[in-house]
């Protein structure tokens, strides 16, 4: 005979079941709100397009930024004369470009209140003392700031390996996601305006305020910064000082994450498949944190049995709602429209 906690006990798990399963199926069967246009951006100067995992409006909203891999997806230092950074207008003209000869891989992208462009270089090439650091440059392409030992692989304080991502907050401070395997750093690094290190916080694990490839950063309205924790399937959110907040499982393997001016979350899926993540497609799932980041809208990847990564890595969104993925595989940069 049951008793009233057995009963208790089996209604929770089947609202909890319940529960998964719709966001299981939301993930994957949000109404189709986006008009796909592969072809929107023209080929970079010089080369046909290579692997993008970074994306970011400019500050005025309209423009768009990108790294991009000078036409594969190795060292661009071994291309000489390409530059990596590249500014897109509404059109999908390239209208500005620099980094040749500074960043050896650019996987994280981001623009500060100010305007200026941030880049995470992810690879380190010793011999030639570059990478493994992040950047800052003003909005006309000159290096101001530089985090961490170039060329050098480790872990310090001003050491990197393998740097994913980094957000400026409103107040200056720096955070840089560092650990781009999932047996890296796996932590979060915070430095104040000037560079200077501050704090951190994680390591290597499945637990709340652990890692597992912290691949992508954004914050919300609130102050509150989010981590796509991609290795570990989930979206982990911080309050500043490192204090765990919550965590969300229904984005699937995250790569990419923005949230825009309304506190719509944004994540990329570009690795889901049957082995590493039963259950969930590839694509750009969309929620408003508000609602409890329950997914509403989902862009699916287009290939029905990807190998290796596809769809989106990177994500990002302009001041007329329009969605940017930055996709490594396809090595292309794909704009989506809201249908009216």
């Amino acid at each position: 005979m049951l008793t009233n906690d057995n009963r208790t006990s089996l209604l929770l798990v089947f609202v909890a079941a319940i529960f998964f399963i719709g966001q299981v199926g939301a993930q994957n069967d949000a109404a189709p709100l986006w008009d796909t246009h592969s072809d929107w951006a023209e080929d970079p100067p010089g080369r046909d397009w290579g692997s993008t995992s970074s994306v970011y409006p400019d500050k005025d909203g309209v423009h768009i930024w990108v790294g991009e891999r000078c036409g594969g997806n190795g060292n661009c230092l071994e291309t000489p004369g390409l530059d990596p950074i590249l500014k897109f207008n509404a059109e999908g003209k390239v209208v500005q470009s620099f980094g040749a000869g500074i960043i050896v891989w650019p996987h994280g992208i981001h623009v500060d209140r100010e305007g200026n462009i941030w880049v995470a270089d992810a690879r380190a090439d010793a011999a030639r003392g570059k990478g493994n650091q992040v950047h800052k440059f003003s909005p006309d392409g000159e290096l101001l700031m530089s985090i961490g030992t170039a060329g050098a692989s480790g872990k310090g304080d001003y050491t990197f390996a393998e740097p994913c991502d980094m957000y400026v907050a409103p107040n200056g401070d720096i955070f840089v996601a560092d650990g781009h395997s999932a047996a890296g750093n796996n932590r979060i690094v915070k430095y104040n305006s000037d560079g200077e290190y501050l704090m951190e916080w994680g390591q290597t694990g499945s637990n709340p305020g652990e890692f597992r490839t912290p691949h992508a950063l954004a914050m919300d309205s609130s102050g509150l910064l989010y981590v796509g924790d991609r290795s570990n399937r989930r979206v982990q959110v911080f309050e500043q000082d490192g204090t765990f907040v919550r965590d969300y499982y229904q984005f699937g393997r995250p790569s990419g994450i923005f949230i825009d001016k309304n506190d719509h979350l944004y994540v990329a899926d570009s690795e889901s498949r049957l082995g590493s993540n039963p259950g969930y497609r590839r694509g750009i799932r969309v929620a408003a944190i508000a609602g409890g980041a329950f997914v509403y809208g989902f862009i699916n990847d287009p290939l029905d049995i990807p190998a290796g990564t596809s769809a989106a890595e990177g994500v990002a969104v302009d001041d007329a709602g329009n969605i940017y993925g930055a996709e490594v595989g396809p090595r292309q940069l794909v704009k989506y429209t809201r249908r009216r």
